[in-house]
């Protein structure tokens, strides 16, 4: 292998690895990746899987290739002869922008361990040029840029497919790139497929923005993933986009059942498509009308989609189960109006509960209710999520379909969030209970023997110590950011929105100031680390983001406070900068409503990582509770069946909490206090103040208490270090159930059923 490196490197650069630069090394290392893939045999089978997704958050793909094909430590043995380590060569590596949160996270988990299981499956998704967007910070605010991530040499391959996609005023030929996504040291590979446009233009942006025409389809289409959808351009431009997916998608399975020689009458006996959340949803009555024009009558189409495709429901959030204005689909996809009518009177026909039509009165068509209706499964991911969806919010289809519900709780995978995130970690285990947990997850159990032993829980806190100091060195030389590794690292980073709270973490920052302030310092010092990214037309979200930025000017800037408290916020928080703080922190902010979170996966990779989980009741947080137990996890807060009761009776009110708490009310105040509007835009933040007090829709002043105590105890608790260690372990040991190639088997069983 280092001949072959030092041979591709004279060939292209004229020099060898004593003399190339790392982004010479870095093109070299991918281009053999590339051919190491292209010459691996495709999984095949009977029946085929389409995963159809308007997201997939790939992260950097040289480690984790690497590592699924045999061949990470290998090179970088190589490379340590020269002084140098993949992981120096993998920063210069863009991260493909094609996903945005969870979602997207997860569908790339899914890719890996439908590959790794043997599955015959793919990725269908859209070829974004500059994803969600790349965030700043200007002035304490976040600032949208866009985000470039394909150059000449990328791991997009060109392939010779192209499909004809009809609009109501034009017709687009699209052209497909794949990325291939290798199995775990199975020798195997699908692909995720991704479709573009060529007419698409990059230089259509306005310079240091994301603004651009809405109008001009054949130039925008796949310019960004989620445009704002504030007015109705960007709205209609969503459909646009999804439709575009869905019509590829659908030919893209007839053209391949095609070449396998499949009896279309028997399609679901070869072909399985997942529609990831609703923004596929439209490849319902895309994949009836071109079986249609294959000759298939109505009737035999709508039976054999209704037995292909299956739902995955990913939230209880009105604003994420997308409803459509019939003029939006009129103005661009009228040709499915006729089926998705045809569809909606069928249920009206034999259904009496208008909740469950499509088209409701004010002829929005509901895409989960298309789903549901003709889709053969409906899942949620996580245990609590599922039973929400039966009780209370898809009641009403649940007491049609309840064959169709079942649960399917998330997981990540360990390659990238253990393996390559966590490599001491990752090594120590080889040795300690063998790596056969690299496979099989739940052999992670083993550890629970070594609960009681000093010398490894003390091993397990230094390595721990040491994915800290690699996080602060980290953040110094990307963001000039000091960090305490001597203080407890606090971590709370994921997409912002009102219901995941983090406007409560910064609550509790405030108590912590003012407690300091009036003398009381802490044992140990805390640095609360915050990422995430709001969506450009949350208004809210970015200005909770613009008190989080003054909450760090304001500590980072008190003598008397920055030695105790820093509050710290990660700019531009992607996948590559959650595999150097996950692996560092020692508390697991996953404080969502309860109900609210369908299920979450970051709190799956800091328990993998060792970091201890302060968390309501909520989305996969149940779960883990269940596993650990009482002790290694710190619950508070109101439970969903409060929450949900409270919602029901309309009998949470913010203002009883501000009005009657002195203590709640002095801490929602500060947010307006002189200290802060010194820092900050006065109108942003009286704005989120007033929100907190009039409204506060996610009922953070319910638990703010609660939260506070908790967490104080928790982190009285970290002070005794070998009880600390144990509860880390412990979370390791029981994280195995969270590996995604347990869901990805769980699917296959009870939904796929692919060979």
């Amino acid at each position: 292998m280092e001949e072959r490196i030092n041979n591709l490197l004279r060939q292209y650069f004229g020099r060898d690895l004593h003399d190339s630069t790392k982004e010479e090394i870095f093109e070299v290392l991918m281009q053999i990746t590339k051919e190491e893939m292209e010459n691996r045999p495709r999984i095949t089978g009977k029946k085929k899987l389409y995963y159809i997704s308007a997201e997939f958050l790939m992260g950097k793909l040289l480690s984790n290739n690497l590592i699924n094909l045999g061949m990470y430590d290998g090179i970088n043995a190589i490379l340590k002869k020269y002084k140098l380590e993949i992981s120096d060569i993998e920063e210069l590596e863009l991260e493909p922008s094609l996903g945005n949160g969870g979602l997207g996270r997860l569908a790339a988990c899914f890719l890996d361990s439908i590959a790794t299981l043997g599955l015959y499956g793919d990725g269908v998704g859209l070829n974004y040029h500059y994803g969600l967007f790349r965030q700043e910070f200007v002035n304490h605010k976040q600032h949208e840029v866009i985000n470039p991530w394909i150059r000449k040499q990328s791991w997009l391959e060109r392939r010779p497919v192209s499909f004809e996609v009809p609009f109501k005023r034009f017709k687009l030929r699209s052209c497909m790139y794949d990325i291939d996504v290798p199995g775990y040291m199975n020798g195997r590979c699908n692909r995720l497929h991704l479709f573009d446009l060529d007419s698409v233009d990059d230089h259509m942006v306005k310079e240091n923005s994301i603004d651009f025409d809405k109008d001009d389809i054949p130039r925008n289409l796949t310019l960004f993933l989620y445009p704002d959808d504030s007015d109705r351009a960007g709205q209609v431009l969503r459909i646009y986009q999804q439709y575009f997916m869905v019509c590829n998608a659908a030919q893209l399975i007839l053209a391949e059942a095609d070449e396998r020689g499949v009896d279309l009458h028997h399609l679901d006996e070869y072909v399985a498509v997942q529609i990831n959340d609703t923004h596929p949803s439209m490849v319902i009555p895309e994949l009836i009308r071109q079986l249609q024009m294959r000759g298939i009558e109505m009737d035999e189409a709508i039976q054999i989609v209704t037995k292909t495709c299956a739902y995955t429901n990913h939230t209880i959030l009105a604003e994420a189960l997308e409803k459509w204005p019939m003029d939006y689909l009129e103005e661009t996809v009228p040709h499915l109006i006729p089926i998705i009518e045809e569809l909606d009177r069928r249920i009206k026909k034999t259904v009496k509960d208008k909740t469950t039509y499509i088209i409701d009165d004010k002829n929005l068509v509901h895409m989960a209710s298309m789903d549901i209706h003709y889709g053969h499964s409906v899942n949620g991911v996580a245990a609590l999520h599922t039973d929400i969806l039966k009780n209370t919010e898809l009641h009403n289809f649940y007491t049609l379909y309840p064959e169709k519900f079942n649960n399917k709780t998330n997981g990540i995978t360990f390659r990238r969030w253990f393996i390559a995130a966590n490599p001491e970690m990752a090594s120590y285990f080889d040795e300690l209970i063998g790596p056969g947990y690299r496979k099989d997850a739940m052999e992670l159990e083993k550890l629970m023997q070594y609960k009681n032993d000093e010398d490894v829980l003390k091993k397990i806190g230094k390595i721990r110590h040491h994915n800290k100091r690699h996080a602060a060195r980290y953040m110094y030389e990307t963001q000039n950011l000091d960090l305490d590794l001597d203080s407890i690292f606090d971590v709370q980073v994921k997409r912002l929105h009102e219901y995941k709270r983090q406007q409560m973490n910064c609550l509790y920052a405030i108590w912590k100031y003012l407690d300091i302030k009036s003398g009381n310092r802490p044992k140990r010092p805390i640095t609360m680390i915050f990422g995430a990214k709001a969506a450009p037309a949350y208004v809210i979200a970015k200005d909770i983001i613009h008190l989080i930025l003054c909450l760090q000017d304001l500590t980072m800037n008190d003598p008397e406070v920055s030695p105790y408290l820093k509050v710290v916020m990660i700019d531009n928080y992607n996948v590559t900068k959650a595999t150097h703080i996950i692996p560092a922190a020692d508390v697991s902010e996953q404080i969502s409503l309860a109900s609210k979170e369908a299920s979450g996966t970051s709190n799956m990779k800091f328990m993998l990582n060792g970091a201890v989980t302060i968390g309501t009741e909520d989305g996969a947080n149940v779960e883990i509770h269940q596993l650990v137990g009482d002790e290694n996890i710190y619950i508070f807060g109101a439970d969903s069946d409060t929450v949900v009761d409270l919602y029901a009776k309309k009998a949470y009110h913010p203002e009883e909490y501000y009005d009657n708490d002195p203590m709640i009310h002095k801490l929602v105040d500060f947010i307006i206090g002189p200290e802060m509007i010194r820092i900050g835009d006065p109108v942003s933040l009286k704005r989120l103040h007033h929100e907190l007090t009039t409204k506060d829709w996610f009922m953070t002043l319910l638990d703010l208490k609660d939260y506070i105590q908790t967490k104080e105890r928790m982190f009285d608790d970290f002070n005794d270090r070998t009880a600390w260690y144990k509860k880390e372990l412990v979370n390791i040991a029981k994280a195995g159930y969270f590996s995604s190639d347990r869901t990805i088997a769980q699917y296959n069983k009870d939904i796929w059923k692919l060979s």
